[in-house]
């Protein structure tokens, strides 16, 4: 294992969060925007395109954050063995794994998320296309949802259903919208949270 500077994870944690929620944002304006171009070339439905990109999301962070889960554990017991401070072993931990992000396997994650969409029943694709054609996007998204594991407190996004009551606070209405509808008819960029308080808020379809 590589070493690093004790306690660097915590010094820096500030400027990190800045950078990692505005990548966060920059993926909203220009991979997804990609992505969804990309797809209406196979699918007409924009409604359907758009439910693709929201799942992507969603299956992103799922997928990094438990890919996260086990290089913890893997990274603990390792400097268990030698760690005798001065930092606690969580923090060394978290030091550790925050600056050597290039050893996160985002690939595997990558193929978890097309996985999961494939049998994903809210979404459909053309038999002879594969999700694989949005991986850009879904590979950005995993390495800014692993980096965001690293920061105290992590950042997360928020858990969002078809039909729950439209929230100002989480979600700014599509253009498409019912500016009058006050349920969700579905999700097109999920919101993100830091200890269930919306940072960056997302964006929703509403319809009657």
């Amino acid at each position: 294992l590589r070493s690093c500077s004790p306690g660097r994870a915590r010094r820096t944690n500030a400027s990190r969060r800045a950078c990692l929620v505005a990548r966060f944002g920059d993926i909203y304006a220009q991979e997804r925007l990609d992505a969804e171009t990309l797809l209406k070339t196979y699918i007409s439905d924009k409604e359907m395109v758009q439910r693709i990109i929201y799942i992507a999301a969603v299956e992103s962070f799922n997928a990094a954050k438990m890919a996260y889960r086990q290089f913890k554990i893997h990274v603990k017991e390792t400097l268990s063995l030698g760690h005798s401070g001065p930092e606690s072993l969580e923090d060394t931990v978290l030091d550790y794994i925050a600056f050597h992000e290039d050893l996160y396997d985002v690939q595997a994650s990558v193929n978890n998320v097309i996985c999961s969409m494939n049998i994903n029943p809210k979404i459909s694709f053309p038999p002879e296309i594969d999700f694989i054609v949005i991986s850009t996007l879904i590979r950005e998204l995993c390495r800014v949802a692993f980096s965001m594991q690293t920061l105290v407190p992590p950042l997360d996004i928020a858990f969002g259903t078809d039909g729950e009551l439209f929230s100002e606070t989480k979600y700014r209405r599509s253009i498409d919208s019912d500016f009058t509808a006050a349920l969700v008819a579905y999700h097109v960029w999920p919101a993100l949270m830091e200890n269930d308080i919306v940072i960056v808020k997302g964006e929703a379809v509403t319809k009657k």
